[in-house]
């Protein structure tokens, strides 16, 4: 399968974190969800593809080509973060006219579609804009000069439910002549269950999950019971919660068999297996992939 993203045994270390062997694929023509807790290293990782960030060792191609390469290799990129970089007074006009020269391929009429299927006036300055119609006019521009692939972090943050639905639909589309690719990461995982073909799962610097969404989907279930169930489930239960009535956790499915009549065992969202993750004793040490 060919790779829009490949990374390989990245190190990078902080005085308090680092990331650890990092190892990752974005297949071409897909919807990779990039996901894990606050602090767990995917703001790095992003940095490091775009050049943004020195590492210390390891390998990453991105389209082909090493972080921060040609201008040509730039132009296929289209980045989306957390917070939109324009200045405030500009307005759409202006920002059209800031970045046009950087790109070889803009494309003018779409960015006029776009600006009108969204709903954002030219003439409105960016400090005008609600933070919902800011992540849109940042995809608007993502989306006018023919780019290949979208590196998003946290583009959702912070919109109500009917922009970000209409966000995903923009994704879907972006990738439906299976050409083109995207990695997302987003702490909203309701998304990415909805759209995302592939999960990298990064946990204190380490990836422990990467393939196919539904393969992680089927690999845990949710599980909870009473006091009687609980001792010999104890060794086997990830993230586990304990409570007056009894405890929750997760739990590998392929262990479903030795569950006891009591249990109540169901499938587990993407956000569960996040949580409870990060809740297991000494799981800096541990790999679940």
């Amino acid at each position: 399968m060919k790779q829009a993203i490949t990374v390989r045994n990245l190190r990078k270390s902080y005085p308090t974190f680092s990331l650890q062997n990092v190892t990752l694929d974005v297949p071409a023509g897909y919807i990779t969800g990039f996901i894990g807790p606050n602090g767990a290293g995917k703001t790095t990782v992003i940095k490091s593809l775009l050049g943004m960030s020195h590492f210390d060792s390891g390998d990453i191609s991105v389209l082909g080509t090493d972080p921060g390469g040609s201008a040509a290799v730039n132009n296929r990129l289209g980045i989306i973060l957390d917070a939109p970089l324009y200045v405030d007074d500009w307005t759409a006009q202006d920002v059209e006219s800031a970045i046009a020269p950087f790109y070889a391929q803009w494309q003018s009429a779409r960015f006029a579609e776009l600006l009108q299927r969204f709903g954002i006036d030219r003439r409105k300055k960016v400090k005008e804009l609600s933070r919902g119609m800011k992540v849109k006019l940042t995809l608007a521009a993502a989306l006018s000069h023919g780019a290949d692939l979208l590196i998003l972090d946290e583009p959702t943050s912070g919109l109500d439910p009917v922009a970000r639905n209409e966000l995903c639909d923009l994704l879907q589309e972006f990738v439906s002549n299976e050409t083109k690719s995207i990695l997302f990461s987003t702490h909203i995982t309701s998304d990415l269950e909805k759209i995302a073909d592939y999960i990298v799962f990064i946990l204190n610097g380490q990836i422990i999950f990467s393939g196919e969404k539904d393969a992680l989907l089927e690999k845990y279930m949710l599980v909870k019971g009473g006091t009687d169930d609980f001792p010999a489930l104890k060794p086997y239960i990830i993230g586990l919660r304990e409570h007056g009535m009894g405890f929750e956790g997760i739990i590998e499915t392929s262990r479903a068999s030795m569950l006891p009549r009591g249990v109540l065992a169901e499938s587990a969202t993407l956000e569960e297996i996040i949580v409870f993750m990060g809740h297991r004793p000494g799981k800096e040490d541990t790999t679940y992939a």
